[in-house]
Parts: C-alpha cells; sequence; structure tokens
C-alpha cells in the first residue's frame, strides 16, 4: 500500500545504488534524474537546451515518475475525501509550477517554461539509435518547417513477433526502393509503409513551400495550390492532410501535417480524438515542442482516467494498456468495415508492453486512486521486463472518482454530462445553472477539478452502465471526425492511392481473421482478482483497432 511515508521517499531520495529496486527500474529506463533535484526544483546543467537540441536524447533520458505529472494537481482528486491519504507529505516543497493541470500555459515557446525540468519525457521512447536517426533524417528531406514531429504505427513499432524469416531483395524494393539497412533491420523481417505526423504553424506557407518542392506528393488537388489544399485540411474532418506512397531517403512513408493549434486543442479537449487517440500509444517523437508536449501530458493523463472508469478495481496491465489503446478505434467508421486485422489492439498492447510501462506507469504513479498491486514490480528490471503481466487496483471511493470525472478533457466530459443529464432527469435550466457554476475555470480557482454532487452520482452509476456510457461518448466524439477525414482522403490521396491503401487494408483484414496460434501472452503474477480483457476493455471486446 501506499503511505505518505513512502510517497515523501520517493520525492526526497536521489536514485543511487542502493536505492530501492522500485525507484531501480526507473533509472533503468533512463530516469536518472535525482528525486532530491525534483523536489528543489532545480535542473540538470543546460537540460532545457538539450531538449530543444536533441529532442530529448533516447540515451539520457532524464526523469522520474513524478516530474511526469504533477504531484499537487492530481493529488487533488483525492483531497476532498475524508478518507484519503495524502498523496505526499512533502507536497509542499514542489516546484512553484505544480498547479500545471490546473492551470496549463499553452503560450510556452521554451521548454524551460515546462512546469519541470525534464516534464514529460515519459512521451520519448527508445528505439535504435541508426534506426532513429534514419528517422530524422526524412525530415531534413523537407525545407517547409516542420515544429513538431513523431513516426507511428507497425512500420516503427512492430505488432508481431518475428518469426525468423528474411524478406528478399524483391520483397523490401517492393515497399522501400532503398531502405537504410537500419529500417530493414528495424522492420523486423516485414517491411511495411512508415508513418509520420508533421505538427506545422501556418498551414498554407507550409503547403506552399512543400508544393513547390515535392508536388509529386499531392493529388490532383495540388494543381488548385496551398489555398486548396488548407482548406481541405483545417475545414473538413479532423483537421488532417495526408499524403501517402511517398518515397523519402529510399524509404516508403505516409505523412500527415497538422496545425500546432489544431493538434494541441484536440490533446487536451478531445474534441475529435483523431490525433489524441494516436498518442494514447507509444510513437517516437521525433521533433519536440514544449508547447505540444505539455498539452500531451494531459492527454495521457485523460486516457488513463478515462481507462479507469471502465476497468474494475482490480486488473491487469494488459488491461488496461488495451483500454486505453482501443479508444481511438471504438468510434472509427473503418472498424464497420473489413479494412483492418481484427487481432489489432491485442498486437500492439502484446507486442509493446515495455513501451506503454514506459508511458504510463509514471502516471500511475502520480495519480492517488490506483497503484501497482504486485510483489514482481520489486525487482530491478520490472519496467522493461515485457513477459510479464503486472496486476494493478484502483480505489472506487465515489469522491475520488468524482474528481476523476471533473478532470476528463472539456469536450469529452461536457457529452458524458448530457448523456448522465437525461439519465438523471434533470431539468435542463437545473442543468445549465449546474453546468454554469462548474465553467469557473480560472487559474485562482484550485477547486474547479474536484468533482460535486453530481460527478459523485456518474462515478457511483452501475459500472457496465458507466462503461457503456463512457463507450458511447467516445464514439460519438469520434465517429464524425473519422468519417469526414476518411472520405477526404479521395481528395487527398488521389483514387489511385486510396485504392492501394484499402486493398493493403483488406489483406491485413483477411490474414487477421485467419486461425493461427495466438501469441504468448504476458504471464500475470497470481496475486489480486484478475478479469479477462474481453470482458472489460473496450478494445479487446471488439478486438479492433488500425494505426
Amino acid at each position: 500500500m501506499r503511505i505518505a511515508s513512502r510517497r515523501a521517499q520517493l520525492i526526497a531520495t536521489p536514485i543511487t545504488a542502493t536505492c530501492s529496486p522500485r525507484l531501480a527500474g526507473y533509472q533503468s529506463l533512463g530516469f536518472r534524474r535525482s528525486f532530491a533535484d525534483e523536489k528543489k526544483g532545480g535542473a540538470p546543467e543546460n537540460a532545457h537546451e538539450s531538449a530543444a537540441k536533441e529532442q530529448i536524447s533516447d540515451a539520457s533520458t532524464d526523469q522520474a515518475s513524478k516530474a511526469a505529472s504533477s504531484s499537487s494537481a492530481v493529488a487533488s482528486e483525492a483531497s476532498s475525501s475524508p478518507s484519503s491519504t495524502p498523496k505526499s507529505s512533502s507536497s509542499s516543497s514542489l516546484s512553484p509550477n505544480e498547479d500545471w493541470e490546473e492551470n496549463p500555459n499553452f503560450n510556452i515557446e521554451k521548454f524551460s517554461e515546462l512546469p519541470h525540468s525534464n516534464f514529460g519525457v515519459n512521451q520519448h521512447m527508445i528505439i535504435n539509435d541508426e534506426f532513429k536517426e534514419a528517422l530524422r533524417q526524412v525530415l531534413w528531406q523537407f525545407r517547409a518547417p516542420i515544429r513538431y514531429a513523431f513516426a507511428y504505427g507497425s512500420g516503427v513499432f512492430p505488432q508481431s513477433k518475428s518469426e525468423g524469416r528474411v524478406p528478399t531483395e524483391a520483397e523490401i524494393k517492393a515497399i522501400h526502393p532503398k531502405a537504410p539497412l537500419s529500417v530493414q533491420r528495424a522492420q523486423d523481417g516485414t517491411p511495411k509503409m512508415i508513418d509520420f505526423i508533421f505538427g506545422v504553424t501556418f498551414t498554407q506557407h507550409w503547403h506552399s513551400l512543400n508544393l513547390n518542392q515535392h508536388r509529386d506528393h499531392y493529388s490532383a488537388l495540388g494543381s488548385l495550390g496551398s489555398g486548396a489544399v488548407s482548406f481541405v485540411q483545417d475545414r473538413w474532418g479532423a483537421g488532417m492532410y495526408f499524403n501517402t506512397y511517398v518515397v523519402v531517403n529510399g524509404i516508403l512513408i505516409k505523412y500527415g501535417v497538422v496545425n500546432l493549434d489544431t493538434l494541441c486543442r484536440d490533446l487536451s479537449e478531445w474534441d475529435t480524438l483523431y490525433l489524441a487517440g494516436r498518442l494514447h500509444k507509444p510513437v517516437k517523437i521525433l521533433r519536440d515542442d514544449a508547447r505540444v508536449r505539455l498539452a500531451n501530458q494531459m492527454n495521457l493523463l485523460s486516457a488513463l482516467r478515462t481507462a479507469l472508469l471502465m476497468l474494475p478495481p482490480n486488473f491487469t496491465e494488459q488491461e488496461l494498456y488495451s483500454t486505453i489503446a482501443g479508444i481511438s478505434y471504438l468510434g472509427d467508421p473503418r472498424m464497420a468495415f473489413p479494412t483492418e486485422n481484427p487481432r489489432k489492439v491485442s498486437n500492439i498492447v502484446t507486442n509493446n508492453m515495455s513501451n506503454f510501462r514506459r508511458l504510463y506507469a509514471p502516471l500511475i504513479e502520480t495519480l492517488p486512486n490506483v497503484e501497482f498491486d504486485d510483489p514482481n514490480t520489486r525487482t530491478h528490471d520490472w519496467l522493461t521486463n515485457p513477459e510479464v503481466n503486472f496486476n494493478l487496483r484502483q480505489d472506487m471511493d465515489p469522491v475520488k472518482r468524482g474528481n476523476m470525472v471533473r478532470r476528463l478533457p472539456k469536450a469529452f466530459r461536457s457529452r458524458l454530462y448530457f448523456k448522465y443529464q437525461s439519465k438523471f432527469g434533470i431539468p435542463q435550466l437545473e442543468f445549465n445553472k449546474m453546468m454554469d457554476e462548474s465553467k469557473n475555470e480560472d487559474s485562482t480557482s484550485f477547486k474547479r477539478q474536484q468533482g460535486g454532487g453530481f460527478e459523485r452520482r456518474i462515478a457511483q452509476d452501475e459500472p457496465e452502465q458507466l462503461r457503456t456510457y463512457v463507450r458511447q461518448v467516445i464514439k460519438q466524439t469520434i465517429n464524425w471526425p473519422s468519417t469526414t477525414q476518411s472520405l477526404k482522403g479521395l481528395l487527398t490521396a488521389g483514387f489511385r492511392r486510396t485504392f492501394r491503401y484499402l486493398g493493403e487494408k483488406l489483406d491485413k483484414y483477411r490474414e487477421g481473421k485467419k486461425p493461427k496460434e495466438e501469441p504468448k501472452k504476458p504471464v500475470s503474477a497470481p496475486k489480486g482478482d484478475n478479469v479477462e480483457v474481453e470482458d472489460k476493455s473496450p478494445s479487446a471486446d471488439d478486438k479492433k483497432g488500425s494505426n
């Protein structure tokens, strides 16, 4: 059990050779900065300047679980519960920006303005250095300025175990005409197109420069100029513009362009969940931005809270990560057609347990109502062991869960409230008054994200009913933006590339439907009441998903 003295120790104790196995586990992931430094609000020399230049070197990523999310902000989720234990007895000595989640500053321009030194480094995955460099070299082939970029999908993070088969040269060239050896090795014997997302400041300006340099990347729509391209991007769908089946440096890629304002809004408010959902899963950030990192940390915490609302008191990592990974697929129209491997979510999680753990374990440590409940987490290599499926437990106290409901993203939370207004039969005038009172979200209102009676009623609803409503809101959020974004592909990619893409998706669907031996699942520790993923996880329920 986590107690106040334990939390104080986590903050105050440097990671050394004599530290506990739990902290040594974080050190093994590169979280080497001492908790004592964080307590003082200090930072390693040139930490932020290094982040700006290198976008956080994977080999020297500094940070521990505390800096992944503000201790004070999340501790307030439990603060109004009479029975709650304080998250830390040392919170008063934390950084002066400890209320970052209460009052996020989206006007930041430098990494040094983030709430903590090395804030959000849990977002940075470790991959092979040569492969990482090959991906970064792709970005340098674009003269148009890219402020934020990440690579994602099965081309970067394999979704199946290698069977030892070496592809022929012809098979490699069919995908990547002249791929570097690092790319061939990283794709584990199965060449795949690599997906990128580029965050840009000015949409039309970016496309204007890119059309001059890479006219062949665009469909016939590019002939109408950057104004037409940017209009289609910003006004239709989820604010994305994809160029598909493009060869850069001998590598076949697909890249999507998004305005940074659109990206940050979706990450912080979940107005479409189109981009936020992609970042719920491990991605390789190649070019970082302080504002996006802040918004994405909010996004990851929101995904964790949403999953907890849909899970029982005791569950496993497999269930948690499958629930999170499945959020963005619930309302995707592609899932209604045979265009994707039905084992997608299971494959993503099973083959990337260590990356999911790197992404979410530091956040789990900061939340007051969930914890690892497994003796295996005392081993030194627990964070990097992909063969173990750890047990967790959450506190079902309605006050804490009500606070969690209150902290859901703004747009998403509003949709959930309307669902329960109808269920509880609350008159419209009374409901409007209640919503107006809850809009007191100024920087001086520290209580704004603590749930009231309405949120507690939601949290106390029957688990199956709450899970159903949350799933309905997810589908409602995703369905229309994803549908229009998919239809937009006919314009942005053109008919030839669109049908090629659909053909490949159909092949993946058929492959996934073939009966085959299930991959070996991580071994669960015997402690706790485990519930099958199929019963509790929306992603594994439907066994859907795509990148």
